[in-house]
């Protein structure tokens, strides 16, 4: 089968990610799959997805469209490059995808367009483009249950079109590499780290770590926060951290790999006001490491083995502490939760288990029928 997967960017993240291995896994049981990015060729240090896919030999297509003034331009070759391919289905991922991606694949006279929602992101003029694009979907496939409720009551999805697809992650990669070490960073090697990835971004929750950092890393304590990405605060994130001292938080800018960051810490903290379902949770969980998240779309179905002490209500700062500090103080219960957070990872959320439900909704929706599991 000819599939077209289309998403905003490249850049490494969880639903880029999540098409990478799609499109591998798809490429390696005979499917023809072209992966078409809206934007630009990331930058040379951030191409790691890109040169898997290259690895793998599936074709990759960019439309340069990196502002709102160039979507037009990027719509209009995007279309003729998805009527020269002629795709069986084709399928987006993100918000600016499912607008530009949708509408270009119908243009080009794809039978068969499948939206792909990945967050639970409310905005009036955003949900209400969406709802257009959602009209001419046959299928948009959830990444969580609470993403699902979302898309049926925000962009008017029809029940019978909504199919809950959760990420995946690769458990082995993070379950086996080696920890980083702190001496690296100024710490000592024994420091018992706190640690947040993700986007410098009011949607993160960062002012609860600011409100409480007093108590996830005390003065004169060996207990650090490690903060790992970039983004439109991270400005102002810096400036604050400088305030504080290097010797307690620290800011890493984007990073090609946060596996042996995640092992060498304590717990991962997530405090977003809202998420889909959060790659780095699930990355950490893969880790054999305890969580600590706000209690939004998809990280309550991760949790659902154990939410006590690891989730809390979103912008309750003191609960969050509680949280973290329950585990900074207990290695035990740290190994303990960790571990059944890793089985629930190995056991549900499996890459072979993701590709095989994608591969199973598009033999339906085109009419080709079951055919062999990846994982079987």
């Amino acid at each position: 089968m000819r599939i077209a997967l289309i998403i905003t960017e490249l850049n490494p993240g969880g639903a880029e990610r999540c098409l990478t291995e799609l499109a591998i896994g798809l490429t390696e049981s005979g499917d023809d799959v072209r992966v078409y990015s809206i934007g630009s060729r990331p930058d040379p240090q951030k191409c790691i997805l890109i040169d898997r896919l290259a690895k793998h030999r599936v074709p990759i297509e960019y439309g340069g469209a990196d502002s709102t003034f160039q979507v037009f331009k990027a719509q209009r070759s995007l279309r003729k490059s998805l009527h020269s391919f002629h795709p069986a289905l084709a399928q987006t991922f993100l918000y600016h995808a499912n607008v530009v991606g949708t509408w270009a694949a119908r243009a080009a006279g794809v039978a068969v367009r499948v939206g792909g929602i990945r967050v639970a992101e409310a905005r009036p003029l955003r949900c209400r483009l969406e709802r257009f694009a959602v009209k001419q979907m046959q299928q948009i496939v959830c990444v969580s249950e609470d993403v699902r409720r979302f898309a049926a009551s925000q962009l008017a999805a029809d029940q019978g079109r909504l199919s809950v697809i959760p990420n995946a992650v690769d458990t082995t990669r993070f379950s086996t590499t080696a920890p980083a070490n702190w001496r690296d960073h100024g710490w000592p090697e024994d420091s018992i780290v706190t640690l947040f990835v993700g986007r410098m971004h009011a949607q993160k929750g960062l002012e609860t770590i600011r409100q409480q950092i007093d108590r996830l890393a005390p003065a004169g304590s060996n207990r650090r926060v490690l903060l790992i990405g970039e983004g439109p605060l991270e400005n102002e994130m810096d400036a604050w951290i400088r305030s504080v001292g290097a010797d307690r938080i620290q800011r890493l800018g984007w990073t090609t790999d946060v596996a042996p960051f995640i092992k060498a810490s304590r717990l991962l903290l997530l405090p977003s006001h809202y998420e889909g379902m959060p790659n780095v949770v699930m990355e950490a969980m893969a880790s054999g490491r305890p969580v600590v998240c706000s209690s939004v779309e998809g990280t309550r179905e991760l949790l659902a083995h154990a939410p006590d002490g690891q989730c809390f209500d979103p912008g309750d700062s003191g609960a969050m502490a509680n949280a973290v500090e329950r585990f900074l103080n207990d290695r035990n219960l740290s190994e303990q939760i960790g571990f059944q957070n890793q089985t629930r990872m190995r056991n549900d959320f499996a890459i072979p288990t993701m590709i095989d439900r994608y591969r199973s909704l598009y033999r339906s929706l085109t009419g080709e029928g079951a055919i062999r599991s990846v994982s079987g």
